[in-house]
C-alpha cells in the first residue's frame, strides 16, 4: 500500500487501500456449509464446496496478477486527549533510577493478616446468625463446613448436623482460619493494584465471582454442603468478609515497593545520564 499526495501541499491526502470485496465471506460461508453437510446431508456439502471454490477464485482474481485497489482520502484530525480526572498524576521514585515499577507502594503482610482475621470474625458472626434464624443452631454451618472430611456426613439428617461435634468444630476452625488468612494476605497484596474504589471492587465484585465459581464446583468439593447451603447467606458472608477485610487493610500504612535498579548503576559503571557527575568534574569542565 502506497501513500500519495494529490495537488499542492496542504491539500487533501490520499492512500491506496485494497478494494472492498465480498468473496472472503462467500469462501467462509462455503466452508462452514460444507462441514455442516457432513453431519446433515451430502447436498449441503456439495453446495458448500461450490461456494468455497467460487470464493477462492473470485478472491484471488482481485489479487493476482495485480491487486485491485481504491484511493481513499485521509482527513487530518488533531488528536485531543481527554480524561475524567482533574489532573494527570506524574509518578516519580527517589533517585530517578529508571522506569518505576507499579505499584509504588503496597500493604505489608501484617495488614493482610489483620484483614483476614477481621473478615473471618465477620463471616463467623453471619454464619451463627444464619444458624439461629434458620432454626438449625449455630453448629449447623460449622458442621457443613467440615462435612467434606467425614464420609458419614452424607447420610446425616438436619438434626444430626445441628449437634456439636468436637472433631468437626476443630476441622472447621482450621479450614476457616487458614482460608481467611490466605485470602486476607492476597487481598492486601492486590488492593493497591485495583482501580478506583478498591474496597468496593474487592468487597462486592470479587465475592460475586467467587460465589459463582463455588456454586458450580462445590458439588465436587463438598457434596453435603452444596446440597444444604443457603447461597444467599453465603454470598452475604463473602461480601461482609471482603468489606471488613478491605477496610482493615486500607487503614494500614503502606510501604514503598523495592524498585529495580539498572545494571550499570548496580555495577558502579559511570554511564552518562545514569550517574550524576561529581562537583570536582563539573569544575574541571567549567575551567
Amino acid at each position: 500500500m502506497n501513500d500519495s499526495f494529490r495537488g499542492d501541499e496542504g491539500q487533501e491526502r490520499e492512500v491506496e487501500l485494497p478494494a472492498p470485496t465480498a468473496w472472503p465471506i462467500v469462501l467462509a460461508f462455503g466452508v462452514a456449509l460444507g462441514f455442516a453437510g457432513l453431519a446433515t446431508s451430502g447436498v449441503l456439502t456439495l453446495i458448500g464446496a461450490v461456494l468455497a471454490v467460487a470464493g477462492v477464485v473470485g478472491w484471488f482474481g482481485q489479487t493476482f496478477p495485480h491487486s485491485v485497489e481504491v484511493r481513499a482520502p485521509v482527513e487530518a484530525e488533531a488528536f485531543v486527549p481527554r480524561t475524567s480526572r482533574a489532573s494527570v498524576e506524574r509518578l516519580s521514585i527517589p533517585g530517578d533510577v529508571g522506569r518505576p515499577q507499579l505499584p509504588l507502594e503496597f500493604y505489608p503482610v501484617s495488614a493482610g493478616v489483620r484483614g483476614g482475621v477481621a473478615g473471618a470474625v465477620a463471616m463467623a458472626v453471619l454464619a451463627a446468625v444464619y444458624g439461629v434464624l434458620s432454626g438449625h443452631g449455630i453448629w449447623y454451618p460449622i458442621n457443613l463446613l467440615a462435612a467434606g472430611f467425614f464420609p458419614s456426613a452424607a447420610g446425616m439428617s438436619t438434626a444430626e448436623l445441628s449437634a456439636f461435634y468436637p472433631a468437626a468444630f476443630g476441622i472447621a476452625l482450621v479450614i476457616h482460619s487458614i482460608t481467611s488468612l490466605l485470602v486476607g494476605v492476597l487481598y492486601g497484596a492486590m488492593l493497591p493494584m485495583l482501580p478506583r474504589h478498591p474496597v468496593l471492587l474487592g468487597g462486592v465484585v470479587a465475592p460475586l465471582l467467587w460465589t459463582g465459581l463455588l456454586h458450580s464446583t462445590l458439588s465436587l468439593i463438598n457434596p453435603v454442603m452444596a446440597a444444604r447451603i443457603a447461597w444467599g447467606w453465603f454470598l452475604l458472608s463473602q461480601i461482609a468478609y471482603g468489606l471488613v477485610a478491605g477496610f482493615v487493610v486500607s487503614r494500614r500504612q503502606r510501604v514503598p515497593t523495592a524498585q529495580p535498579i539498572p545494571l550499570p548503576i548496580r555495577a558502579g559503571v559511570e554511564a552518562p545520564g545514569l550517574i550524576p557527575e561529581s562537583p570536582t568534574k563539573e569544575r574541571k569542565h567549567a575551567g
